[in-house]
């Protein structure tokens, strides 16, 4: 469920006209509304230590897609969905890079905004531009953004970002993490001041971020997200060997979370090419489908 706090009864009204129609915020829209994630955007602007970006068919997680389109071919691939499935009401970027790092995801947006105003527009950033390019987000109708968020500390951040590349200039260790989390902040600020609803994914590692967790929801909460994300780490690239989190852990860190912002507890940790109602994949081919072509 998104929470069990009674202390945020109230505050769902933020985002109350996405949750019967948003699969990433409502429980209900989870198990009956599809989404589609278009494959625009291969580039990315910071490496994080648990990513590797990937074309292939086989893994199911952030960062992977069978293909990169085009926006044309996008837009093809989004009208047969439209056409084949009634349940679709959600398209969304999610990589496999940074959705505002690639000047095809703006020209995506836009196609869609022009042939179907009435879809709800959203994508995933790390958000080191989402304050430069909150406004053009707006006029493009995106509805939702999610920002991962995997820390406040910079010196907790240089243990899990690799480097950050802002204005041509490269940074590593704490001067990129500072420099991420500064305009992460910001940015969450002025999506939400264009009242696009922000929500907050977060990566749990809990050797390194589990204390973290209280500070980022309370500094995102501030700042105007709406809803908070925790998943966890897929040991991968440089934390292979690293233990990720049980049930315990995860409960334990959103109940941390939850006193400052509602929880989503029902992400799949989708391929940035996925197709299809989140909660009854597994039971369905639909998820990727349209991609393994």
């Amino acid at each position: 469920m998104m929470s069990q706090n009674p202390k945020w009864a109230g505050v769902g009204s933020k985002f109350a006209h996405l949750t019967a129609v948003h699969p990433c915020f409502g429980v209900k829209a989870h198990y009956k509304v599809a989404r589609m994630h278009l494959p625009v955007a291969p580039s990315c602007n910071i490496q994080c230590n648990y990513c590797i970006r990937k074309i292939n068919k086989c893994e199911n997680r952030p960062g992977v897609a069978s293909c990169i389109l085009s926006p044309a071919k996008a837009i093809e691939r989004l009208e047969a969905e439209i056409k084949s499935n009634p349940d679709l009401k959600v398209v969304g970027i999610a990589g496999p890079g940074d959705s505002l790092a690639n000047p095809a995801t703006f020209k995506t947006l836009e196609l869609v905004k022009k042939k179907w105003p009435d879809l709800i527009s959203c994508l995933s950033t790390n958000g080191l531009l989402a304050e430069e390019k909150a406004e053009k987000l707006k006029e493009l109708n995106v509805r939702t953004v999610t920002i991962t968020v995997n820390a406040i500390d910079p010196k907790v951040g240089a243990k899990i970002y690799d480097w950050v590349v802002y204005n041509n200039k490269i940074c590593r260790g704490e001067e990129a993490a500072k420099l991420l989390i500064k305009k992460q902040l910001r940015g969450i600020e002025a999506l939400t001041e264009r009242e696009i609803v922000v929500k907050i994914n977060t990566v749990l590692i809990p050797s390194i971020n589990m204390d973290e967790i209280p500070k980022i929801a309370e500094e995102t909460a501030k700042r105007g997200a709406s809803l908070m994300n925790i998943v966890p780490l897929i040991p991968i690239h440089k934390f292979s060997g690293t233990q990720g989190p049980s049930c315990a852990d995860l409960e334990m860190a959103r109940g941390a979370a939850e006193r400052f912002i509602p929880q989503f507890r029902f992400c799949r940790q989708c391929r940035a090419d996925a197709c299809g109602v989140p909660g009854l994949e597994g039971k369905t081919v639909r998820s990727t489908e349209y991609f393994h072509g």
